[in-house]
């Protein structure tokens, strides 16, 4: 990004806002997955959520000009498919001609903002199914977190089933991220035991009137083959929080990869805010695993 650039987009969204319309018309689309049958995507749809920081960085995605940089350099490398990201983000990618070519895939419920006493009311405050057919985006993410001792999570479950009915409807892939979530000191808690995992699995997968444009949105675990075992829906594995040494997280995505059923990645912030900051060479090590017969650059994970 250069700060033309990123004058040029507050200039538009001001003075004319249509260019928004008028760029996604325009934009060349590809199909979801390509002859490989894999797919790497970008996930930044973090902020809308009030999920913002990363390590010990408390705002560090509240930064809107370093974040578009950080994900021009992330699209602009070899294996990466596309972006999941709110509307806004989208758009801006979308004006500055970053999404050519490339799978956008909206994210359609921010409401339970992290930390809030409403954080397990996901409610559908984003992308509707209409207006992604209508950005000629490829498909729609929701955040399914199942509580159940919280009586809420019933309004979540049926709003996840209209929104898989209404994409499929448009022939538009349903990307579900499903969870067993607790509150364990006044904090909101996604369980990552196989249990827990497992049913979250068969409960996202019988969600709306048809599955046959559903993949699934799962985190890493030990266990993938019995986790995948659950569905024969298609899935992609979230990078999660980036926390752990990057060496550890390379040879978690790695073993998981090879599980029958799992196409690929949805990362975010592991590879736009990597400890060294060295976007590409993150991104170069995630497309090798994703795709590892293709050279798409970087060191060995």
């Amino acid at each position: 990004m250069t700060d033309a650039r990123l004058a040029a987009i507050r200039s538009v969204r001001a003075e004319r806002p249509e260019a928004v319309l008028e760029a996604a018309a325009g934009r060349r689309r590809r199909p979801f997955m390509d002859e490989s049958g894999r797919l790497l995507l970008i996930a930044a749809d973090h902020p809308a959520r009030a999920a913002l920081s990363v390590r010990d960085r408390a705002l560090a995605m509240a930064d809107r000009d370093d974040l578009l940089s950080r994900l021009l350099v992330a699209l602009s490398r070899p294996g990466v498919d596309g972006v999941l990201a709110t509307a806004d983000i989208t758009e801006d990618l979308m004006l500055l001609g970053a999404l050519e070519d490339k799978v956008a895939v909206g994210s359609m419920n921010r409401g339970g903002l992290k930390g809030a006493v409403f954080e397990l009311d996901d409610r559908f405050t984003g992308y509707d199914a209409e207006t992604i057919e209508a950005m000629g985006l490829d498909g729609g993410k929701m955040l399914c977190r199942i509580a159940f001792d919280d009586p809420g999570s019933v309004a979540t479950l049926e709003s996840c089933g209209r929104a898989v009915t209404e994409l499929a409807r448009r022939r538009r892939i349903a990307l579900i991220e499903p969870f067993v979530s607790a509150r364990e000191d006044g904090r909101v808690t996604n369980l990552l035991t196989l249990d827990s995992i497992v049913t979250s699995v068969s409960v996202a997968s019988g969600l709306g009137a048809t599955s046959a444009y559903t993949w699934l949105k799962l985190p890493v675990v030990d266990a993938m083959e019995q986790v995948m075992a659950a569905t024969t829906l298609p899935a992609l594995l979230l990078g999660g929080d980036p926390y752990e040494r990057p060496d550890d997280t390379y040879a978690k995505w790695q073993q998981a990869l090879g599980t029958d059923g799992v196409r690929g990645l949805v990362v975010g912030r592991a590879l736009l805010y990597p400890p060294n900051d060295d976007v590409s060479a993150a991104v170069d090590i995630a497309a090798r695993l994703v795709r590892p017969e293709s050279r798409s650059g970087g060191g060995e994970p």
